[in-house]
């Protein structure tokens, strides 16, 4: 499929994966209408600070997933469907797990629902490497058990199996694609990479974190935008999970090192017991395999690790206007 003049929806256009991708699809010639979460003050998160020419290409309204009717009216006319928007923090999920049900389990089945009835071309739905919890063997490939160790994981994982019961049971054409950890420009706090970053650069040398020891697989942004957008364009994926990765861990502890080495500054680490999931719920290793992905659509990630955070930084260091790193992010 090619994308170009495509009448393509984003919901969650306003985020940071989300608004990243918004950007790519207008670069590529499409006809994107950005689906931002409805506030009295009409703010579109992200897409405000959108170079103008971009903004002028994007059809922005506001709405709520939650809402069917609502939804309808946005889906109706579209050619392909990027879904995006969830409740994504886990912390948040301990402490009202039903908001995590009505955004991400109904609200996707309202997007599912629109798009069968409208008979929407292509609909990519956005899962979470989070779906598969600790690591029961390394890499992590598409057949790996999936396991709710957070109210946010399990609402994923509805999510999820919903997107698949469309395709078998309505021949939905949906395509699952489960990133691990993104990271880069915009990304909020709540995620380990911008409160290391943020905590640096305001001029702590005593960083809060939670647990150290946990291993991630991180992917920088661009590279999963371009993982988006082939799945998107493939058609070897309706029906298919697929997962986007590095296909390399390292530890949050070392992690922490690296960055305090790009960065040029001596930290040490503090360990916040705020910041610490309750034992069970803690994923303790995630390694993605990306043969799946590379062999469906010929996406392969282009960054290393120390490049993306180095743009990271750069693009933290004229934008810390938007973080707080004295308060911990939940």
């Amino acid at each position: 499929m090619n994308l170009k003049n495509k009448k393509i929806l984003v919901t969650g256009a306003g985020g940071f994966i989300g608004s990243h991708l918004t950007e790519r699809l207008v670069e590529l010639g499409a006809e994107v209408t950005a689906l931002v979460h409805y506030n009295s003050f009409n703010n579109w998160g992200w897409i405000d600070t959108f170079d103008k020419k971009i903004k002028d290409n994007i059809n922005v309204v506001a709405g709520d997933i939650r809402e069917y009717d609502n939804v309808k009216r946005i889906v109706k006319g579209q050619d392909v469907v990027f879904h995006l928007a969830a409740l994504i923090a886990i912390p948040y999920s301990y402490l009202s797990p039903m908001a995590y049900v009505r955004t991400n389990v109904e609200g996707t089945t309202n997007i599912l629902e629109a798009c069968r009835e409208y008979g929407i071309e292509k609909i990519i739905h956005t899962s979470t490497s989070e779906t598969y919890g600790t690591a029961q063997y390394v890499p992590i490939d598409e057949k790996h058990p999936l396991q709710g160790q957070s109210p946010y994981s399990a609402s994923k994982i509805a999510a999820d199996k919903m997107a698949e019961s469309y395709y078998r049971s309505f021949n939905v054409p949906v395509a699952t694609i489960r990133p691990f950890n993104t990271y880069g420009p915009r990304q909020s706090a709540r995620a380990v990479i911008p409160t290391i970053i943020t905590q640096i650069l305001a001029g702590k040398t005593e960083i809060k974190l939670g647990s150290l020891t946990p291993t991630r697989d991180f992917n920088y942004v661009k590279d999963t935008v371009e993982a988006f957008i082939k799945v998107a364009e493939s058609e070897n994926t309706v029906g298919e999970v697929v997962n986007a990765g590095s296909n390399y861990e390292i530890s949050i502890g070392d992690l922490v090192n690296k960055i305090a080495c790009i960065i040029g500054r001596e930290v040490q680490i503090v360990c916040d017991k705020e910041r610490i999931r309750p034992q069970k719920s803690e994923v303790n290793r995630l390694w993605a395999d990306n043969t799946k992905i590379r062999e469906l659509t010929g996406w392969k990630p282009k960054y290393t690790l120390d490049k993306g955070i180095g743009e990271t930084v750069e693009w933290l260091k004229n934008n810390m206007k938007y973080y707080k790193p004295d308060i911990y992010n939940v």
